[in-house]
């Protein structure tokens, strides 16, 4: 007798709508198209050296309260007319939370917050906030964690980033030579840069991979390579690198791979030894070597909230805190607001 070889830790499947169905039921609209467009161009340039620009991915850590993201898309948009001559603001839109062992894995996969895993509810809801965010005319960041999300999403992202568990995977790097944005590389968690120039390196090329096509189809993807990977010094085993020497050294080793000298610093993370509260400290330094002459960091990282701090997902979701993550802590945004208009008037005087 042939015993049963497959599955034998699956319980189940269920079907997920296609990446077509999805996008016909909540079509990319010509205001959210537009956003996109631009924000994508503008970061190109700002990479490319033909926009001296300071660009800024800030947002919740996580979303997990569409209202409550929304709101402060809404504020967001507003401070970027503000500073739009010196910076241009993205705002972070993560969705896909990775784990060092258990925990909520954000909103694409349980988008209740109760462990029913409705991943096709999530992937509907979060189509359905990015395309709102877009129509308010900001551009959108986020992280890609599963290689099938952007057949989804993709769309209707300006920046994306692999994080410090999954720049040095293949498959990442796979995926990555084939989105359509610029993709910013995380340096390792024990602070290795190395993974991430191999992973820009990679990435700049074509690849040919297992994914799903439009339709759903599980096809051989082929691309063509992305151009604009860049380095994110997030620090690492528990220690910045962001100081100035950090950076020469990240310099020098992109010299030596002969790529870009485009960095970007993380303020949170090691950064600010997992303390948001530093997190305004670490953009005042990144601003000041700007001013000192730096030519290499091109952009920053925030994690930012209309509430500060985190909180625990409780039993009875109505008694969440209204604006405040449920994952790694932010600042508030009124500290948000004072450190973007402070590193925006320094800007405006810089070399």
């Amino acid at each position: 007798m042939i015993q049963d070889l497959e599955n034998i830790n699956v319980t189940s499947f269920a079907s997920m709508p296609t990446p077509e169905s999805l996008h016909a039921k909540l079509p990319l609209s010509e205001a959210a198209s537009a956003t996109v467009t631009q924000g994508r161009e503008d970061l190109r340039k700002i990479l490319d050296r033909q926009d001296q620009r300071l660009f800024v991915v800030v947002g919740p850590c996580s979303i997990h309260d569409p209202a409550a993201g929304l709101d402060y898309a809404r504020r967001l948009k507003a401070l970027q007319e503000e500073v739009k001559d010196t910076m241009l603001l993205v705002m972070r839109v993560y969705f896909e939370k990775p784990r060092t062992t258990t925990g909520w894995k954000g909103y694409i996969n349980d988008p209740d917050m109760d462990d029913s895993f409705r991943v096709d509810v999530g992937m509907e809801k979060a189509r359905q906030f990015l395309l709102d965010v877009c129509e308010l005319g900001l551009p959108t960041a986020t992280e890609a964690l599963d290689p099938i999300s952007p057949q989804y999403l993709g769309d209707l992202i300006a920046w994306t980033a692999i994080g410090a568990r999954t720049t040095e995977s293949q498959t990442h790097r796979e995926m990555s030579s084939g989105l359509s944005t610029p993709v910013g590389f995380k340096n390792g968690t024990d602070g290795d840069i190395g993974i991430a120039i191999n992973a820009i390196l990679s990435a700049a090329n074509p690849h040919a991979f297992l994914g799903i096509n439009s339709q759903g189809t599980v096809s051989i993807v082929r691309t063509r390579g992305n151009p604009h990977g860049h380095v994110v010094l997030r620090g690492g085993d528990g220690r910045p690198n962001y100081d100035s020497v950090s950076v020469a050294i990240a310099e020098q080793a992109l010299a030596k791979a002969k790529l870009p000298a485009n960095i970007v610093v993380d303020c949170s993370h090691a950064n600010s030894y997992k303390k948001p509260e530093l997190q305004p400290l670490v953009m005042t330094d990144v601003v000041n070597q700007i001013m000192h002459g730096n030519q290499s960091l091109v952009g920053v990282m925030i994690e930012s909230n209309i509430v500060a701090g985190n909180q625990k997902i409780p039993a009875d979701l109505s008694t969440l805190t209204y604006g405040q993550s449920v994952t790694d802590g932010c600042i508030d945004w009124d500290t948000t607001v004072a450190m973007l208009r402070s590193a925006a008037a320094e800007l405006r005087n810089r070399p």
